[in-house]
This record gives structure tokens, sequence and C-alpha cells, in this order.
């Protein structure tokens, strides 16, 4: 039996998420994290994260390894990595190999989806803009003479 399963510890590698410490608070303990997608399957939200967008708009220029979007933003390749994996998962980019590293570009598909729903949002807001433009003033609202 390993000395921190004795302790009453995780041992390395185990599975189990959390452990009591003093005063009965619950600190979430683990060491192989799994991915969470925050943003569920909401494409604008893979946007959010503003490592994610410099990505995205590197890719919108030109197609890059990890390298050499690591070498142009202040995080570190593994980070890099992750971020394109969320961006793959989501549909917006697309990697090939060439030679020993891949090449990540945008996927036209996921990009067309994206604009195709933008455009859908911003149709109806322009469409309330000018409903509400349209509409009489309210008589009610308007000041009257020699109550000024």
């Amino acid at each position: 039996m390993a000395l921190a399963a004795r302790r009453g510890q995780p041992a390395l590698g185990s599975t189990t998420t959390s452990e009591r410490v003093a005063g009965g608070a619950c600190n979430l303990v683990r060491l192989h994290l799994p991915f969470v997608a925050a943003y569920g399957e909401s494409t604008l939200g893979l946007l959010g994260d503003p490592s994610r967008r410099a990505i995205f708009e590197l890719l919108a220029r030109r197609p890059c390894s990890v390298q050499e979007l690591a070498d142009a933003l202040p995080i570190s390749r593994p980070a890099v990595s992750q971020h394109l994996r969320v961006l793959r998962e989501g549909g917006l980019v697309v990697s090939e190999a060439d030679g020993t590293r891949r090449i990540h570009r945008l996927d036209p598909d996921g990009v067309t989806a994206l604009r195709a729903w933008l455009d859908g949002v911003w149709s109806d807001a322009l469409t309330g803009f000018h409903k509400l433009a349209e509409t009489p003033p309210d008589v009610s609202d308007e000041p009257l003479e020699g109550n000024s």
C-alpha cells in the first residue's frame, strides 16, 4: 500500500477527486484533469477567450504551425495547442500534417456557419431598430406647453 493511501490521501495518479481538510472544507484534487468545454455548442463562445480570438485572427491571415502561433503570441506552445483543439472541436479550425509538424488553418465551412449566424443576429437587430424608428412617439411623454 502506498504511503499516501495509508495517510488517507489519494495516491499519485488516483482518480479520487476530493479530500477533506481541516475545518471540514472540501478541496478538489485531481492529477489528470479532463478538458471541460466552458461554452458548450456555442461557436461564438469559442471566440470569447482573448488568446483564442488572437489565434483565430492570425489563422485568418494565413495557415500556421503551433510554433509560429506561439512565437506571435504571449502564450506557450501547449496553451496554443489547447486553444487550437477547442477551435478544431468547435469546427472553426482544421489541421493537416506537413512533415513532422501540423499546419492549422480556418475551416471555411465553420467560418461560413459563424458568419451566417452573425448575419442573422445583425438582421434581427436592424429590423428591431427599424421598427423602433417607425413607431410614433408616445404623446404622453411630451412636455405640455406652459408646464416647463
